[in-house]
């Protein structure tokens, strides 16, 4: 077996998604974000970046392409998947003492190309507000 080949299996190549979620991290921390968390699971679903802007703790769903022929990627944030952000940074909030701070929803778009080295990435503050139903949304 060659070093090469053993490399490969032992440390496979970051998916798209991965390599999206790094580029991601890498430019919000540029403009000043601390990150908390990376891919944060719970049982209400995943958080793909936590971050602290200021004062705001800011949950961001990146969404990463090849390209934007069939429209931004942005667009996959759907209802469902808005639904799906808010319980999670709700129980997020919840679990760590911080329901009376400030937050918001951002999504980071990153597009990548195969043959380009460096992806084209679009920071959408304040995305959607958060989503759901009961008392404690409107």
């Amino acid at each position: 077996m060659s070093v090469g080949s053993w490399l490969k299996r032992r440390f496979p190549p970051k998916t798209l998604g991965e390599r999206g979620e790094d580029a991601a991290a890498r430019y919000l921390k540029r403009r000043g974000n601390k990150i908390v968390h990376r891919r944060h699971r719970q049982r209400y679903g995943e958080i793909d970046i936590i971050a602290v802007d200021g004062q705001t703790v800011v949950f961001v769903e990146v969404k990463t392409r090849r390209d934007a022929e069939l429209g931004r990627p942005a667009e996959a944030v759907d209802t469902e998947r808005q639904q799906r952000q808010t319980r999670a940074a709700l129980a997020f909030l919840k679990s760590h003492g911080l329901l009376e701070h400030a937050s918001r929803f951002d999504v980071v778009e990153v597009v990548w190309p195969t043959d380009q080295h460096r992806p084209t990435v679009r920071h959408i503050k304040n995305a959607f507000e958060p989503v759901g139903r009961r008392q404690m949304f409107s």
